[in-house]
C-alpha cells in the first residue's frame, strides 16, 4: 500500500510532466514539488495538533466522568442504585466523610428507614485507614456504595450532582481532632474551610439545590465560661485551630445561606462516642492502652480541678441528624440565583450531664475488669478545654430532640464492640 506521501507527491517521472530539455523548469519543479511538500506535511500536522488539543480539552472537561476518582459507567450505575429512594417521601442523600465514625452510623441508619444513600470519603490517614475501610465493607454490605474523593475535587461533586438530583447533603467530611492542629494546621484549612467552600459551590450551583446539614462542633464554644453551653451564646474566642476553622464555617455557611437561598443546618457535637468510633479520642485510646497494660495520660485543669466532657452515645446523635435532615426545609435558590430567604439554623447535639475524665476511667476498668494505670499531669496549652456542657432545649423545641443513653450504658456498648472488632478474648482479659 502506498504510503500518505506517495499518494500525495509520487516519485514516478510519469506522473508529472515535465520538460526535462529545460533544466530551469526541472529545477523549478523540484524546488515547487519540495516546497509543496512540505506545506501539506505542515498543514497535516497542525491538523494533528489540533485533533489532539481538541482530544485533550474533551479529556480535560470531561476529567470528573474519567478521573481516579471516577470510574465510568459501572460506578455511575452503582452510584444510582445507592441513590434510589425506598419510601415514600424518602430523600436522596449525599454523606460526605461515609467511612468516618458519625457518617457510618447516619448513612445505616438513613438506608435502614428507605432512604437513597451514597457516601464520599477521601479514607485519609490521620487515624488507622483500614478501620474506615471496614466501616465501608459495612456500609457496602447494606447496599450504600461510596465514592472514594476528596470533597475539594469539584469535578468529582460536580459528576455527582450530574448523576443524582441530591434533596440533601450531610456533610461531615473534616479533619477532626484539637491537638494535632499543632502537627498539621494545613490539613484542618484544606478540609474545613476549602473543603466545605467546594462543597457549599457545588450545592448552590446544582438544581435542584439541595437542604444541607453539617458539623460544626461545641469547641466553637472556646473559653467561654458560661454553662451550659446555648446556640446564643459567644463563640468568638476558640482555643483551638480546629474550633477555629469550624467557626469559620458557620459563618461561610451563614454567608451561602443568605446570598444563595440554601437551606443550611449547623450541628454543634459533643464529645460523640460508641462502636466504630475514632481512635484518637480518649475514650478508645485508654481502652487500647488498658487492655495493652499500658500507662494512660489523664489531664487535670487548673487548681487540679479534674477535665468533663459531655459524652453523648452515637444512637443519640444520629437521631439529632435525622430529625435535623427531617425538618430541613428546601433551598430557595435556582442555578445559583436566590428566590427567597432560606432556612438557617445551628443545634447543639450533646446529652446534657457532663462526667469528668476519671470517672469515664473507672466506667472503662469496670468493663474491661482490668485496672489502668494512671498517669496524672496538668492540662498543656494544646486546645483543649476543661470541660463541656451542652444546653439542647432548641433541638429538643425543633424535632424533639432526647438523649437517652448515660455514659455507663454507652462504654459497655462500646467495649463489647471493641473486644469483638479486635478479637480480644474475654476470658484472657479477664
Amino acid at each position: 500500500m502506498p504510503s500518505l506521501e506517495d499518494e500525495l507527491f509520487p516519485s514516478t517521472p510519469g506522473k508529472f510532466k515535465m520538460d526535462r530539455s529545460h533544466t530551469m523548469n526541472r529545477q523549478f519543479h523540484r524546488c515547487f514539488a519540495s516546497t509543496s511538500t512540505m506545506f501539506l506535511w505542515a498543514l497535516f500536522l497542525i491538523a494533528l495538533t489540533a485533533s489532539y488539543l481538541s482530544f485533550q480539552s474533551f479529556v480535560d472537561s470531561g476529567s470528573r466522568y474519567f478521573s481516579a476518582s471516577w470510574g465510568g459507567i459501572q460506578l455511575e450505575k452503582q452510584v444510582r442504585s445507592s441513590a434510589q429512594v425506598r419510601r415514600s417521601g424518602g430523600m436522596a442523600v449525599l454523606v460526605t466523610g461515609a467511612a468516618g465514625f458519625v457518617g457510618t452510623h447516619v448513612s445505616l441508619a438513613l438506608k435502614k428507614r428507605g432512604d437513597g444513600v451514597v457516601g464520599l470519603d477521601n479514607f485519609n490517614t490521620y487515624y488507622d485507614p483500614s478501620l474506615k475501610k471496614a466501616r465501608k465493607s459495612l456500609l457496602n454490605r447494606h447496599s450504600i456504595f461510596v465514592v472514594e474523593g476528596d470533597v475539594n475535587d469539584a469535578k468529582l461533586l460536580a459528576k455527582l450532582f450530574d448523576v443524582v438530583a441530591f434533596t440533601h447533603v450531610m456533610h461531615l467530611a473534616a479533619q477532626a481532632g484539637v491537638r494535632y492542629a499543632m502537627e498539621n494546621p494545613q490539613s484542618y484549612v484544606h478540609s474545613n474551610i476549602a473543603g466545605l467552600v467546594t462543597l457549599l459551590e457545588a450545592c448552590k450551583s446544582a438544581n435542584p439545590q439541595p437542604a444541607i446539614v453539617w458539623a460544626s462542633s461545641s469547641s466553637v464554644y472556646g473559653l467561654n465560661e458560661k454553662a451550659p453551653f446555648s446556640e446564643a451564646d459567644r463563640t468568638d474566642q476558640p482555643a483551638s485551630l480546629y474550633a477555629a476553622t469550624k467557626k469559620a464555617g458557620e459563618e461561610i455557611t451563614h454567608t451561602y445561606n443568605h446570598i444563595y437561598g440554601l437551606s443550611i443546618t449547623g450541628l454543634r457535637f459533643f464529645t460523640v462516642y460508641g462502636p466504630w468510633g475514632r481512635p484518637d479520642m480518649a475514650y478508645f485510646s485508654f481502652t487500647r492502652n488498658i487492655l495493652q497494660g499500658k500507662p494512660i495520660t489523664i489531664y487535670r485543669g487548673k487548681n487540679r480541678v479534674d477535665l468533663a466532657r459531655d459524652f453523648t452515645f452515637i444512637d443519640d446523635i444520629v437521631k439529632g441528624c435525622l430529625g435535623s435532615l427531617d425538618t430541613a426545609t428546601k433551598s430557595t435558590g435556582s442555578g445559583g440565583k436566590k428566590r427567597g430567604p432560606a432556612q438557617y439554623r445551628i443545634f447543639n447535639l450533646g446529652n446534657t450531664s457532663p462526667v469528668t475524665v476519671p470517672e469515664l476511667v473507672s466506667i472503662l476498668e469496670r468493663h474491661l475488669k482490668v485496672k489502668a494505670k494512671k498517669n496524672i499531669v496538668e492540662m498543656p496549652g494544646n486546645g483543649d478545654v476543661p470541660f463541656t456542657h451542652a444546653n439542647i432545649s432548641y433541638a429538643q423545641r425543633e424535632f424533639g430532640y432526647k438523649p437517652t443513653t448515660d455514659l455507663q450504658t454507652g462504654l459497655k456498648k462500646f467495649v463489647r464492640w471493641y473486644l469483638s472488632y479486635y478479637g480480644y478474648n474475654r476470658k484472657a482479659v479477664n
